[in-house]
């Protein structure tokens, strides 16, 4: 079949189901944005190409589109892609940033879709290991609590040793208690096993003893395998032509044949303005050098475990691990002597003391014990490696001693991510750029854990593009990526830079613009102060009085966005009796807890409002009275003591580039657009937004941010 006939008939499939949809507007933008994603999808060569010879190149064919709010980007990308995957014998993979997309996704887009589209398709949500029980855990903490003898369960890192150390006996009791029900729901078939789906989520340091690791899981040789959660939702994976994914999961997985081969597939990255940072997060690295104790430990298990099987790499692991103690020492020390002075002094600041190494050039102490250190490293993974592999073939042999066999790969498999690890961060550190090539961000950081020093070190590449282009659409064959806010002061170079399509032959990028009437329906309201933003202590103080005084006259539902704690504090502090009943603070109450609040208040009459920071500021549908008002308090500039962010906008200094106006407003100018977004969410809602920072208006970076939001009609108050 032609790829003109394949792109017709999945826009056909898309038009059936808006005809079908009973009360549902045809969109032209909407439209346009199916027939870009039908079009895109129908180019790209899947799978294996004929020719042997390798001269013909298969074609990539990927879309960048912006739709904003109101389109209905979901409907416009699944019913072309689904269509197309169906007539193409491939499968659609959907990856979100968001438990909500993904949550809407599966639980209301693809089943009414399902009912309408006239080729029957089954879809299913992928999520990672670590959201999901292991039995053989679960079963062994609802008897104890506790792991009982090392030789057994002692499956724990060492931190959590020490917090169940300190833990109170009731608090001990409680969490066997916890354990137990957990077991029983699970067993009576009340429960699925997925963290997600019971009625109150367990806290991490509840949850992380009994969560599914791959590390230490045997599979098919577990004894448990054939009642696993995780590999029971697995099956559904085979099964369904639609999975659901998260951009975690998708990078994480590169090559571990957990989702779909990118290559043979049709990818859709919807919140793709979220790729970039994910990236960065996916690829940093980080090492302890402080807690070590697990190296002894995983070196003890190591040898008794090789011994059993006769592996005869075990032989070098007291050498290695005796090296990787002394050398971890030895680093925290060299740390401690050159960068102490400035790491103590600063105690008092918020979270643990930093400090970055300009143009990531390591100081020459630190260099020969990395070195050592990735050595070492690296001979003891081998070893762990041999011992897997002696375990996984016993496992095989001896199908009748399954149990005591998984519990042994599960001793070696809990510790051994961490020295994984340790490895990937050693190579990173040890990374040298050379001259002109853009180096890593390197920095360490100490905090102090009850009379505890912890010192860890951390690297980080600094261009996600070229993190993506390496990993990901080296890969990739057809993909589009959609969000609300891809465009940057009205353009899409910013965007596509981050995500590594900047200059791609196979990307094309199209604005769908949304079909609200922003400027009848909305007001951008600039309350400058006399104070500059940039004197914090001065701007805060005049900044909460304009606030108070604007919130006071809410009726409805509104939120209020912050740059900082400090700064939300000041204004939690300054609240007057009357009003503190009407405000809702975020982290008072979980956020659904706290979002059902406002709802409820507003449903009934009363007024309601929301002081959040960065994660309120997207992703949150508050349509129509919920939302009458949104209070930007300062321009949301990304925090300046990032170490990535500082190192890459030393590296743009030092190769003649601006860092401010070619990386910090493009950011900052689509974090903004989140933010005002929440303001307008349906065609009926009116709503104000107000930004007390003057910058917007009063500079020229304000007026390039100025583009990238709605056309809002807009009023400018003077100061007070």
């Amino acid at each position: 079949m032609s790829q003109q006939v394949w792109a017709a008939q999945a826009l056909e499939s898309f038009d059936a189901v808006v005809n079908a949809t009973e009360g549902f507007r045809s969109r032209p933008g909407q439209r346009r944005m199916a027939e870009q994603v039908a079009h895109t999808f129908s180019r790209a060569t899947l799978g294996k190409v004929d020719d042997e010879t390798g001269e013909t190149a298969p074609t990539r064919a990927i879309a960048v589109i912006q739709a904003g709010t109101g389109v209905g980007k979901s409907l416009a990308y699944c019913a072309p892609a689904i269509a197309l995957a169906l007539a193409r014998g491939t499968r659609v993979l959907i990856s979100t940033a968001t438990v909500a997309l993904q949550e809407q996704l599966v639980h209301k887009d693809l089943p009414a879709l399902a009912a309408r589209l006239p080729q029957p398709f089954k879809f299913a949500l992928a999520k990672g290991r670590g959201r999901y029980v292991c039995k053989l855990k679960l079963d062994r903490l609802a008897g104890t609590g506790e792991a009982e003898e090392e030789a057994d369960d002692d499956l724990f890192a060492e931190e959590e040793a020490a917090a169940r150390a300190k833990r109170p006996r009731h608090e001990t009791e409680a969490r066997i208690q916890f354990y137990s029900t957990m077991a029983q729901t699970l067993s009576k078939g009340a429960w699925d096993g997925d963290r997600d789906s019971l009625d109150t989520p367990p806290e991490p340091e509840v949850w992380s003893p009994v969560a599914a690791e791959g590390a230490s899981c045997t599979g098919k040789h577990c004894p448990a395998f054939s009642q696993c959660t995780y590999y029971d939702k697995r099956k559904e994976l085979v099964g369904a032509q639609v999975i659901v994914a998260n951009h975690d999961l998708l990078l994480s997985s590169l090559g571990a044949r957990v989702l779909p081969e990118l290559d043979n597939c049709l990818l859709v990255l919807d919140e793709a303005h979220h790729l970039p940072a994910t990236a960065l997060q996916q690829f940093a690295c980080s090492m302890d050098l402080s807690r070590i104790t697990w190296i002894e430990r995983l070196a003890s298990r190591g040898l008794r475990i090789g011994a059993l099987l006769e592996v005869e790499e075990i032989a070098d692991i007291p050498k290695h691990s005796a090296q990787l103690r002394q050398t971890l020492q030895d680093l925290a020390r060299i740390v401690m002597d050159v960068y102490g002075e400035a790491l103590k002094s600063q105690r008092d600041t918020w979270g643990p003391a930093r400090v970055r190494v300009p143009r990531g050039e390591l100081p020459a102490p630190l260099i020969a014990p990395l070195g050592l250190l990735a050595a070492s490293a690296e001979g003891f993974l081998e070893a762990l490696r041999a011992i897997s592999k002696a375990l996984r073939a016993e496992m095989r042999d001896k199908p009748d001693e399954a149990r005591r066999l998984s519990t042994l790969y599960a001793q070696i498999g809990m510790l051994a991510p961490r020295l994984e690890e340790l490895h990937a961060a050693a190579q990173l550190l040890l990374q040298d750029a050379p001259e002109g090539a853009v180096p890593a961000s390197k920095w360490f950081t100490l905090e102090v854990d009850g009379d505890f020093i912890v010192v860890k070190a951390h690297a980080s590449p600094i261009l996600p593009g070229s993190a993506l282009r390496t990993h990901l659409w080296s890969a990739v064959r057809g993909a589009v990526l959609t969000s609300a806010t891809l465009t940057s002061c009205g353009n899409f170079d910013f965007f596509l830079r981050e995500a590594g399509l900047h200059g791609d032959d196979a990307a094309t990028t199209l604005e769908v613009p949304s079909p609200f009437n922003y400027a009848a329906q909305g007001t951008l309201i600039t309350a400058e102060t006399h104070a500059d933003p940039k004197n914090a202590a001065q701007f805060t103080t005049e900044m909460v009085d304009a606030l108070l005084h604007d919130i006071a006259r809410v009726e409805y539902g509104a939120l209020v966005l912050f740059t900082s704690r400090e700064q939300m504090r000041q204004a939690v502090d300054a609240l007057p009796t009357a009003m503190r009943s009407v405000v809702l603070v975020q982290n008072a109450l979980p956020r659904t807890q706290l979002l059902k609040r406002h709802r409820e208040r507003v449903d009934s009459g009363e007024p309601s409002v929301i002081f959040g920071m960065q994660s309120f500021g997207e992703g949150l549908d508050l349509p129509g009275r919920l939302c009458e008002s949104v209070f930007i308090t300062k321009l949301p500039f990304a925090p300046p003591d990032d170490p990535v962010g500082e190192a890459r906008a030393e590296w743009l200094r030092a190769v003649g580039r601006d860092p401010f106006s070619e990386l910090v407003v493009p950011a900052t100018a689509i974090r903004l657009a989140q933010w005002v977004g929440r303001a307008i969410r349906t065609e009926e809602d009116q709503a104000h937004v107000y930004c007390y920072d003057k910058r917007l208006v009063r500079t020229s970076y304000g007026q390039r941010l100025l583009k990238g939001l709605p056309p809002f009609a807009l009023v400018q108050r003077a100061a007070g």
